[in-house]
């Protein structure tokens, strides 16, 4: 009778075991597609990056925001391997009436990361819109200020006219010479000589 007993103890134990261990890798099984998924969809073309507004004088390392410039530039982070971008800035309200001031292309490097040259605009109010081969989404977005203290250069208004210069080989103005004075005494005025010959006429 106890061997009986011993034997459906040992049955039901190993049952229990097998039963927990099957469990536990299934679990561990879904944990792992679930990251894997993950990891994939991070790593796929599309919109897994993030673009910033730098002062010109920011490290592009810097991974910050900054809303409040004069000179700037434009930085991306952790976009695919060479993805192409495209971005404009327009005018934004309350300052502006939403028309473009501002675009350019930029080739992102091997680690998804790129930045424009440095870019000026005059005070105000802008909206950035970044645009990349492979989004899924919207344009990357992002407002900020431009605000330049007294005496700092901004870029003019458009319709300000800039300074003219005339083209090499233009005939240039030349003053008109003022007339010199003659410095010779005038000619003698020739004094009638007394004649007898009578006056015809």
């Amino acid at each position: 009778m106890s061997s009986k007993r011993s034997r459906t103890f040992y049955v039901r134990t190993c049952g229990a075991t097998l039963i927990t261990a099957a469990v536990s890798l299934s679990i561990a099984g879904l944990s792992g597609a679930d990251a894997t998924a993950a990891t994939n969809h991070h790593s796929a073309n599309g919109d897994n990056g993030t673009v910033k507004v730098h002062r010109s004088t920011t490290s592009a390392d810097d991974p910050r925001n900054e809303p409040h410039v004069c000179g700037f530039y434009l930085v991306g982070f952790q976009f695919d391997a060479g993805q192409q971008v495209s971005w404009q800035i327009v005018s934004w309200p309350p300052t502006g009436n939403r028309t473009e001031v501002l675009h350019g292309t930029l080739t992102l490097d091997q680690n998804g990361q790129g930045r424009t040259n440095d870019l000026k605009l005059s005070n105000g109010h802008y909206k950035l819109y970044w645009n990349f081969n492979g989004e899924n989404g919207k344009a990357k977005q992002k407002v900020f200020w431009v605000k330049c203290g007294p005496g700092k250069p901004t870029m003019p208004p458009t319709g300000t006219p800039e300074p003219t210069i005339p083209p090499t080989g233009a005939p240039q103005p030349t003053a008109t010479p003022s007339p010199i004075p003659s410095t010779q005494s005038p000619a003698p005025v020739p004094t009638p000589v007394p004649s007898d010959l009578p006056v015809t006429g």
